[in-house]
């Protein structure tokens, strides 16, 4: 029997994936073979003896402690592309309201709402909508900094609306790449997107090199007047440096979907309260998603969106799994093999694969592991963990 245990509320078309013969899931679990997670900050004390994946039912990473649990062989899953749709929908609005005053618009009609006589209404309304009147989004130029899953098709839309697309993103891969339009035109640097840009989105992840990377040195590469979207984490953007931007005006707007003490009141800032995901289809897939990748983890040991192990799937067959986490070293593949050699084991398929300091290793043999065997392979040095399926 599998146990999972859920933090935060998943969808329930997500749990309905896990078989009920032979899984049990819920938020009283403990020491789960799995943990699931939307927005709830982990720590190393969340790891108990079992827990071997952690699944995050979206796509930032940043409340998990990645580093501490792959040193523990935890695979970490995220569901890259889930939510995407969600978020492109609400920069879609975020460009609208960065063109168009309509925020403004109706604050100013609904404190009218005194106001009984039609004749006066109208009046007042038009004597006054010159003062939240905007521009076309049509011909201007939009930055996307980030073409993975949401930013391309932040790209694409902005393409449907007759709007020019510059591109930007130093770790773009094949599959990516296939995603953007020929349309789009590819900058060759963070620079020169921020300099022929009307408006600006931010799509990438934080990491090391992308926290803090809108601060004031990359500000005064942008175009006077400049709108800054960012819908992707709050940490890429320097609060106080967004702040003096808009004060000298050299930034006009930022819209953001992560509010700040410093930002809350500050004028030319409209802040959403993370709503980039929060819709119920995008809830839905990002379950769906990460619910399946962890069935296939416990019940195959194969790996798909992790981002702290190597994605390898390995199509099951006759015979016995044995799942081996260990540091990316040399010879211990080797000393696995020498070992199952040594007992006359016949391996029946394999596959390796490795992502920084880590290695993964599905082997499958014709034999059922022993209790000895797995004690010899565990007493390797560099091994951190193993696993056995049954046929």
């Amino acid at each position: 029997m599998h146990k999972i245990r859920t933090i935060n509320n998943i969808s329930s078309k997500g749990l309905e994936r896990f078989p009920n013969h032979d899984f049990k899931v819920g938020s009283d679990i403990t020491d789960p073979d799995a943990i699931l997670v939307r927005s709830q900050i982990l720590t190393v004390d969340d790891v108990t003896p079992k827990l071997r994946a952690v699944g995050r039912a979206g796509a930032g990473v940043n409340n998990i402690p990645v580093s501490a649990y792959t040193e523990k062989g935890i695979v970490v899953f995220n569901t890259p592309g889930a939510n995407a749709n969600a978020v492109k929908e609400l920069v879609m609005a975020a460009l609208l309201i960065s063109a168009r005053d309509i925020v403004g618009g109706i604050d100013y009609v609904r404190n009218l709402s005194g106001i009984s006589d039609k004749v006066e209404l109208n009046k007042l309304i038009e004597a006054n909508k010159k003062n939240y009147g905007g521009q076309e989004l049509k011909g201007k130029t939009l930055g996307v900094l980030g073409l993975g899953a949401i930013g391309s098709m932040v790209a694409e839309m902005a393409l449907q609306m007759d709007m020019n697309v510059l591109g930007y993103d130093p770790a773009l891969s094949v599959d990516a790449a296939w995603r953007i339009s020929r349309r789009v035109q590819k900058m060759e640097n963070m620079q020169s997107l921020f300099s022929k840009s009307d408006i600006v989105t931010l799509h990438v992840p934080v990491l090391d090199s992308t926290r803090g990377m809108i601060n004031g040195d990359s500000l005064a590469q942008f175009k006077h007047g400049a709108v800054i979207i960012n819908f992707a984490r709050e940490e890429i953007v320097d609060q106080q440096a967004i702040s003096v931007s808009l004060d000298s005006g050299k930034i006009r707007q930022y819209i953001s979907d992560f509010p700040t003490p410093d930002l809350i009141e500050k004028s030319g800032v409209i802040a959403t309260p993370h709503l980039g995901a929060s819709t119920r289809e995008a809830e839905e897939n990002c379950a769906v998603m990460v619910c399946e990748q962890i069935l296939d983890f416990l019940r195959n040991g194969n790996i798909n969106n992790s981002v702290n192990f190597p994605n390898l799937s390995l199509e099951r067959g006759d015979g016995y799994r044995i799942a081996i986490v260990n540091q990316n070293v040399p010879r211990i593949l080797g000393s696995v093999l020498s070992i199952l050699a040594d007992r006359n084991i016949n391996v029946i398929d394999m596959l390796n694969k490795s992502l920084d300091d880590v290695a993964y290793n599905l082997i499958d043999i014709e034999t059922k592991p022993t209790t000895g065997l797995l004690a010899d392979i565990e007493n390797i040095q560099g091994i951190i963990n193993v696993r056995v399926f049954d046929e």
